[in-house]
């Protein structure tokens, strides 16, 4: 997964910059820290050199009371980037997140041997061909919490899975409270580990730990608002964004006139839109549908440890809270980024749920291999035209002269379209959807599966 993202570290987000959209503003950010250990910003969309950014850049935020200037964006993943920013600049900084890409995968093969029993062979071929492919990959090479998030959570995820030990807890405890500070946005899927680590310290041991944890986390909650307050004027980074005041505030980051039923569209188009979709750059995304389906039924996955919370349970709640975000409330699935985007903090539920399913028989194995290995050649295409400069991440990849892709994506739903054909397919897709789902369900693992041992508890392991 590092060496996939490394490749895409110097590819143009534009075709006259490096980088776009939020990327240039989390930079500047990381340069402001590492420079003189501030937030602001004032002065700094003039200050030249920019290499990363050469054309002019306008400013996110507003100008605050005290005169102060600020990205609103949470600080973590610039104090994250700061040291790397000032040491070697902007590829320094890119070339950090390829490696916590490469972090990412390596934790992903760990939670699928050792939590959900897959045989080590099955798991590393799994996330090889998924974190080597798009999204995971891109956004292992661009400056966006969104690959620290699915580090984070999958971190979170191993450990309130895992012995109820001091230090599973503790790092329980950090993941939960890490999230919120990438963005806001990820508080949900948060709340999803929270509330698994509280009832695990409640089956384990009475109230007491579930007090002491709750204690902590509800001080890190008002530690959070407290620090917000003070540096963007309010209880989140939203309230320093010019956008944000100019409509109606903070809450406008759902949209100003949100049409919930129309958003109902991307619980299908977040998987299969012709442009953003995950499946039109990754296929294999598609076989997370009967693998889910495989994950929910009762007696299928791991049971849990004593006193333990269910693996299946945490990857389908965090799955399900994720998605259901990126369905409804992100004011678009289109926008000036890396199709995915949105979906990007809970793909490693989804990968573990297909790694389980994969391993279960040789045939599943095959199929999720050959149609990864299909993503990876989509990767390695865009990697070879951005470095030529015929294409960029950000701009026109959607116009790419991959035949293959081409092909492909004319079997999708264009939901920007929005025609009588974009309907049909939607339609068709949902069906092939629920087929997927049922089939998941229904069908048991054959013979010859590479099975994994499941992993053995210690004494009261949750």
């Amino acid at each position: 997964m590092a060496l996939a993202a490394a490749a895409l570290v110097p590819a143009p987000a534009t075709d006259t910059d490096a980088t776009t959209g939020d990327e240039p503003h989390y930079l500047l950010t990381a340069r402001a820290l590492a420079e003189r250990g501030t937030l602001d910003l004032a002065g700094a969309y003039d200050q030249q050199p920019r290499p990363f950014h050469r054309d002019p850049l306008t400013p996110q935020g507003r100008p605050l009371a005290d005169g102060r200037l600020v990205a609103p964006h949470d600080p973590l993943l610039p104090a994250m980037l700061a040291l790397p920013m000032a040491a070697g600049g902007w590829l320094a900084a890119k070339a950090t997140m390829a490696v916590l890409a490469g972090a990412l995968g390596a934790a992903l093969v760990w939670v699928a041997t050792a939590r959900l029993g897959v045989a080590p062979w099955p798991a590393a071929a799994v996330m090889a061909v998924l974190g080597a492919s798009a999204p995971l990959a891109v956004y292992g090479a661009q400056v966006y919490p969104e690959l620290p998030a699915a580090l984070a959570l999958t971190v979170g995820l191993g450990a309130v899975t895992g012995a109820p030990r001091p230090h599973t807890h503790a790092v329980a405890v950090a993941a939960v409270v890490a999230l919120p500070w990438l963005s806001v946005k990820y508080a949900a899927v948060a709340a999803v580990l929270a509330a698994c680590e509280l009832v695990r310290l409640r089956r384990r041991g009475g109230w007491a730990g579930v007090g002491i944890v709750g204690a902590v986390l509800a001080l890190a909650g008002v530690a959070y608002i407290a620090a917000h307050v003070a540096w963007y004027g309010g209880m989140t980074a939203y309230a320093a964004g010019s956008f944000f005041a100019e409509h109606g505030g903070q809450l406008s980051v759902v949209g100003t006139q949100p049409d919930f039923v129309g958003r109902s569209a991307r619980l299908l188009g977040l998987l299969v839109d012709a442009d953003f979709g995950l499946a039109a750059w990754q296929p294999a995304w598609l076989l997370a549908l009967p693998a889910v389906g495989a994950l929910a039924r009762p007696g299928q996955a791991p049971a849990a440890a004593p006193a333990g919370v269910a693996p299946r349970t945490v990857v389908l709640g965090v799955l399900a809270v994720g998605w259901l975000m990126a369905t409804f409330v992100a004011a678009t699935m289109h926008g000036w980024w890396f199709p995915g985007r949105h979906a990007v903090v809970v793909l490693p539920a989804a990968a573990l749920a297909l790694a389980w399913w994969a391993q279960r028989t040789r045939a599943a194995l095959a199929v999720t291999v050959a149609t990864g290995a299909a993503g990876v050649a989509v990767l390695a295409w865009l990697a070879v035209v951005t470095a030529v400069g015929d294409a960029a991440l950000a701009v026109d990849l959607h116009d790419t002269t991959n035949p293959a892709t081409r092909a492909w994506r004319a079997l999708l739903p264009n939901y920007r379209v929005g025609d009588a054909g974009t309907w049909i397919r939607h339609g068709v897709w949902t069906l092939a959807a629920v087929a997927a789902l049922a089939l998941g369900w229904h069908r048991r693992a054959g013979r010859g599966a590479h099975q994994g041992s499941p992993p053995r508890p210690p004494a009261g392991a949750c």
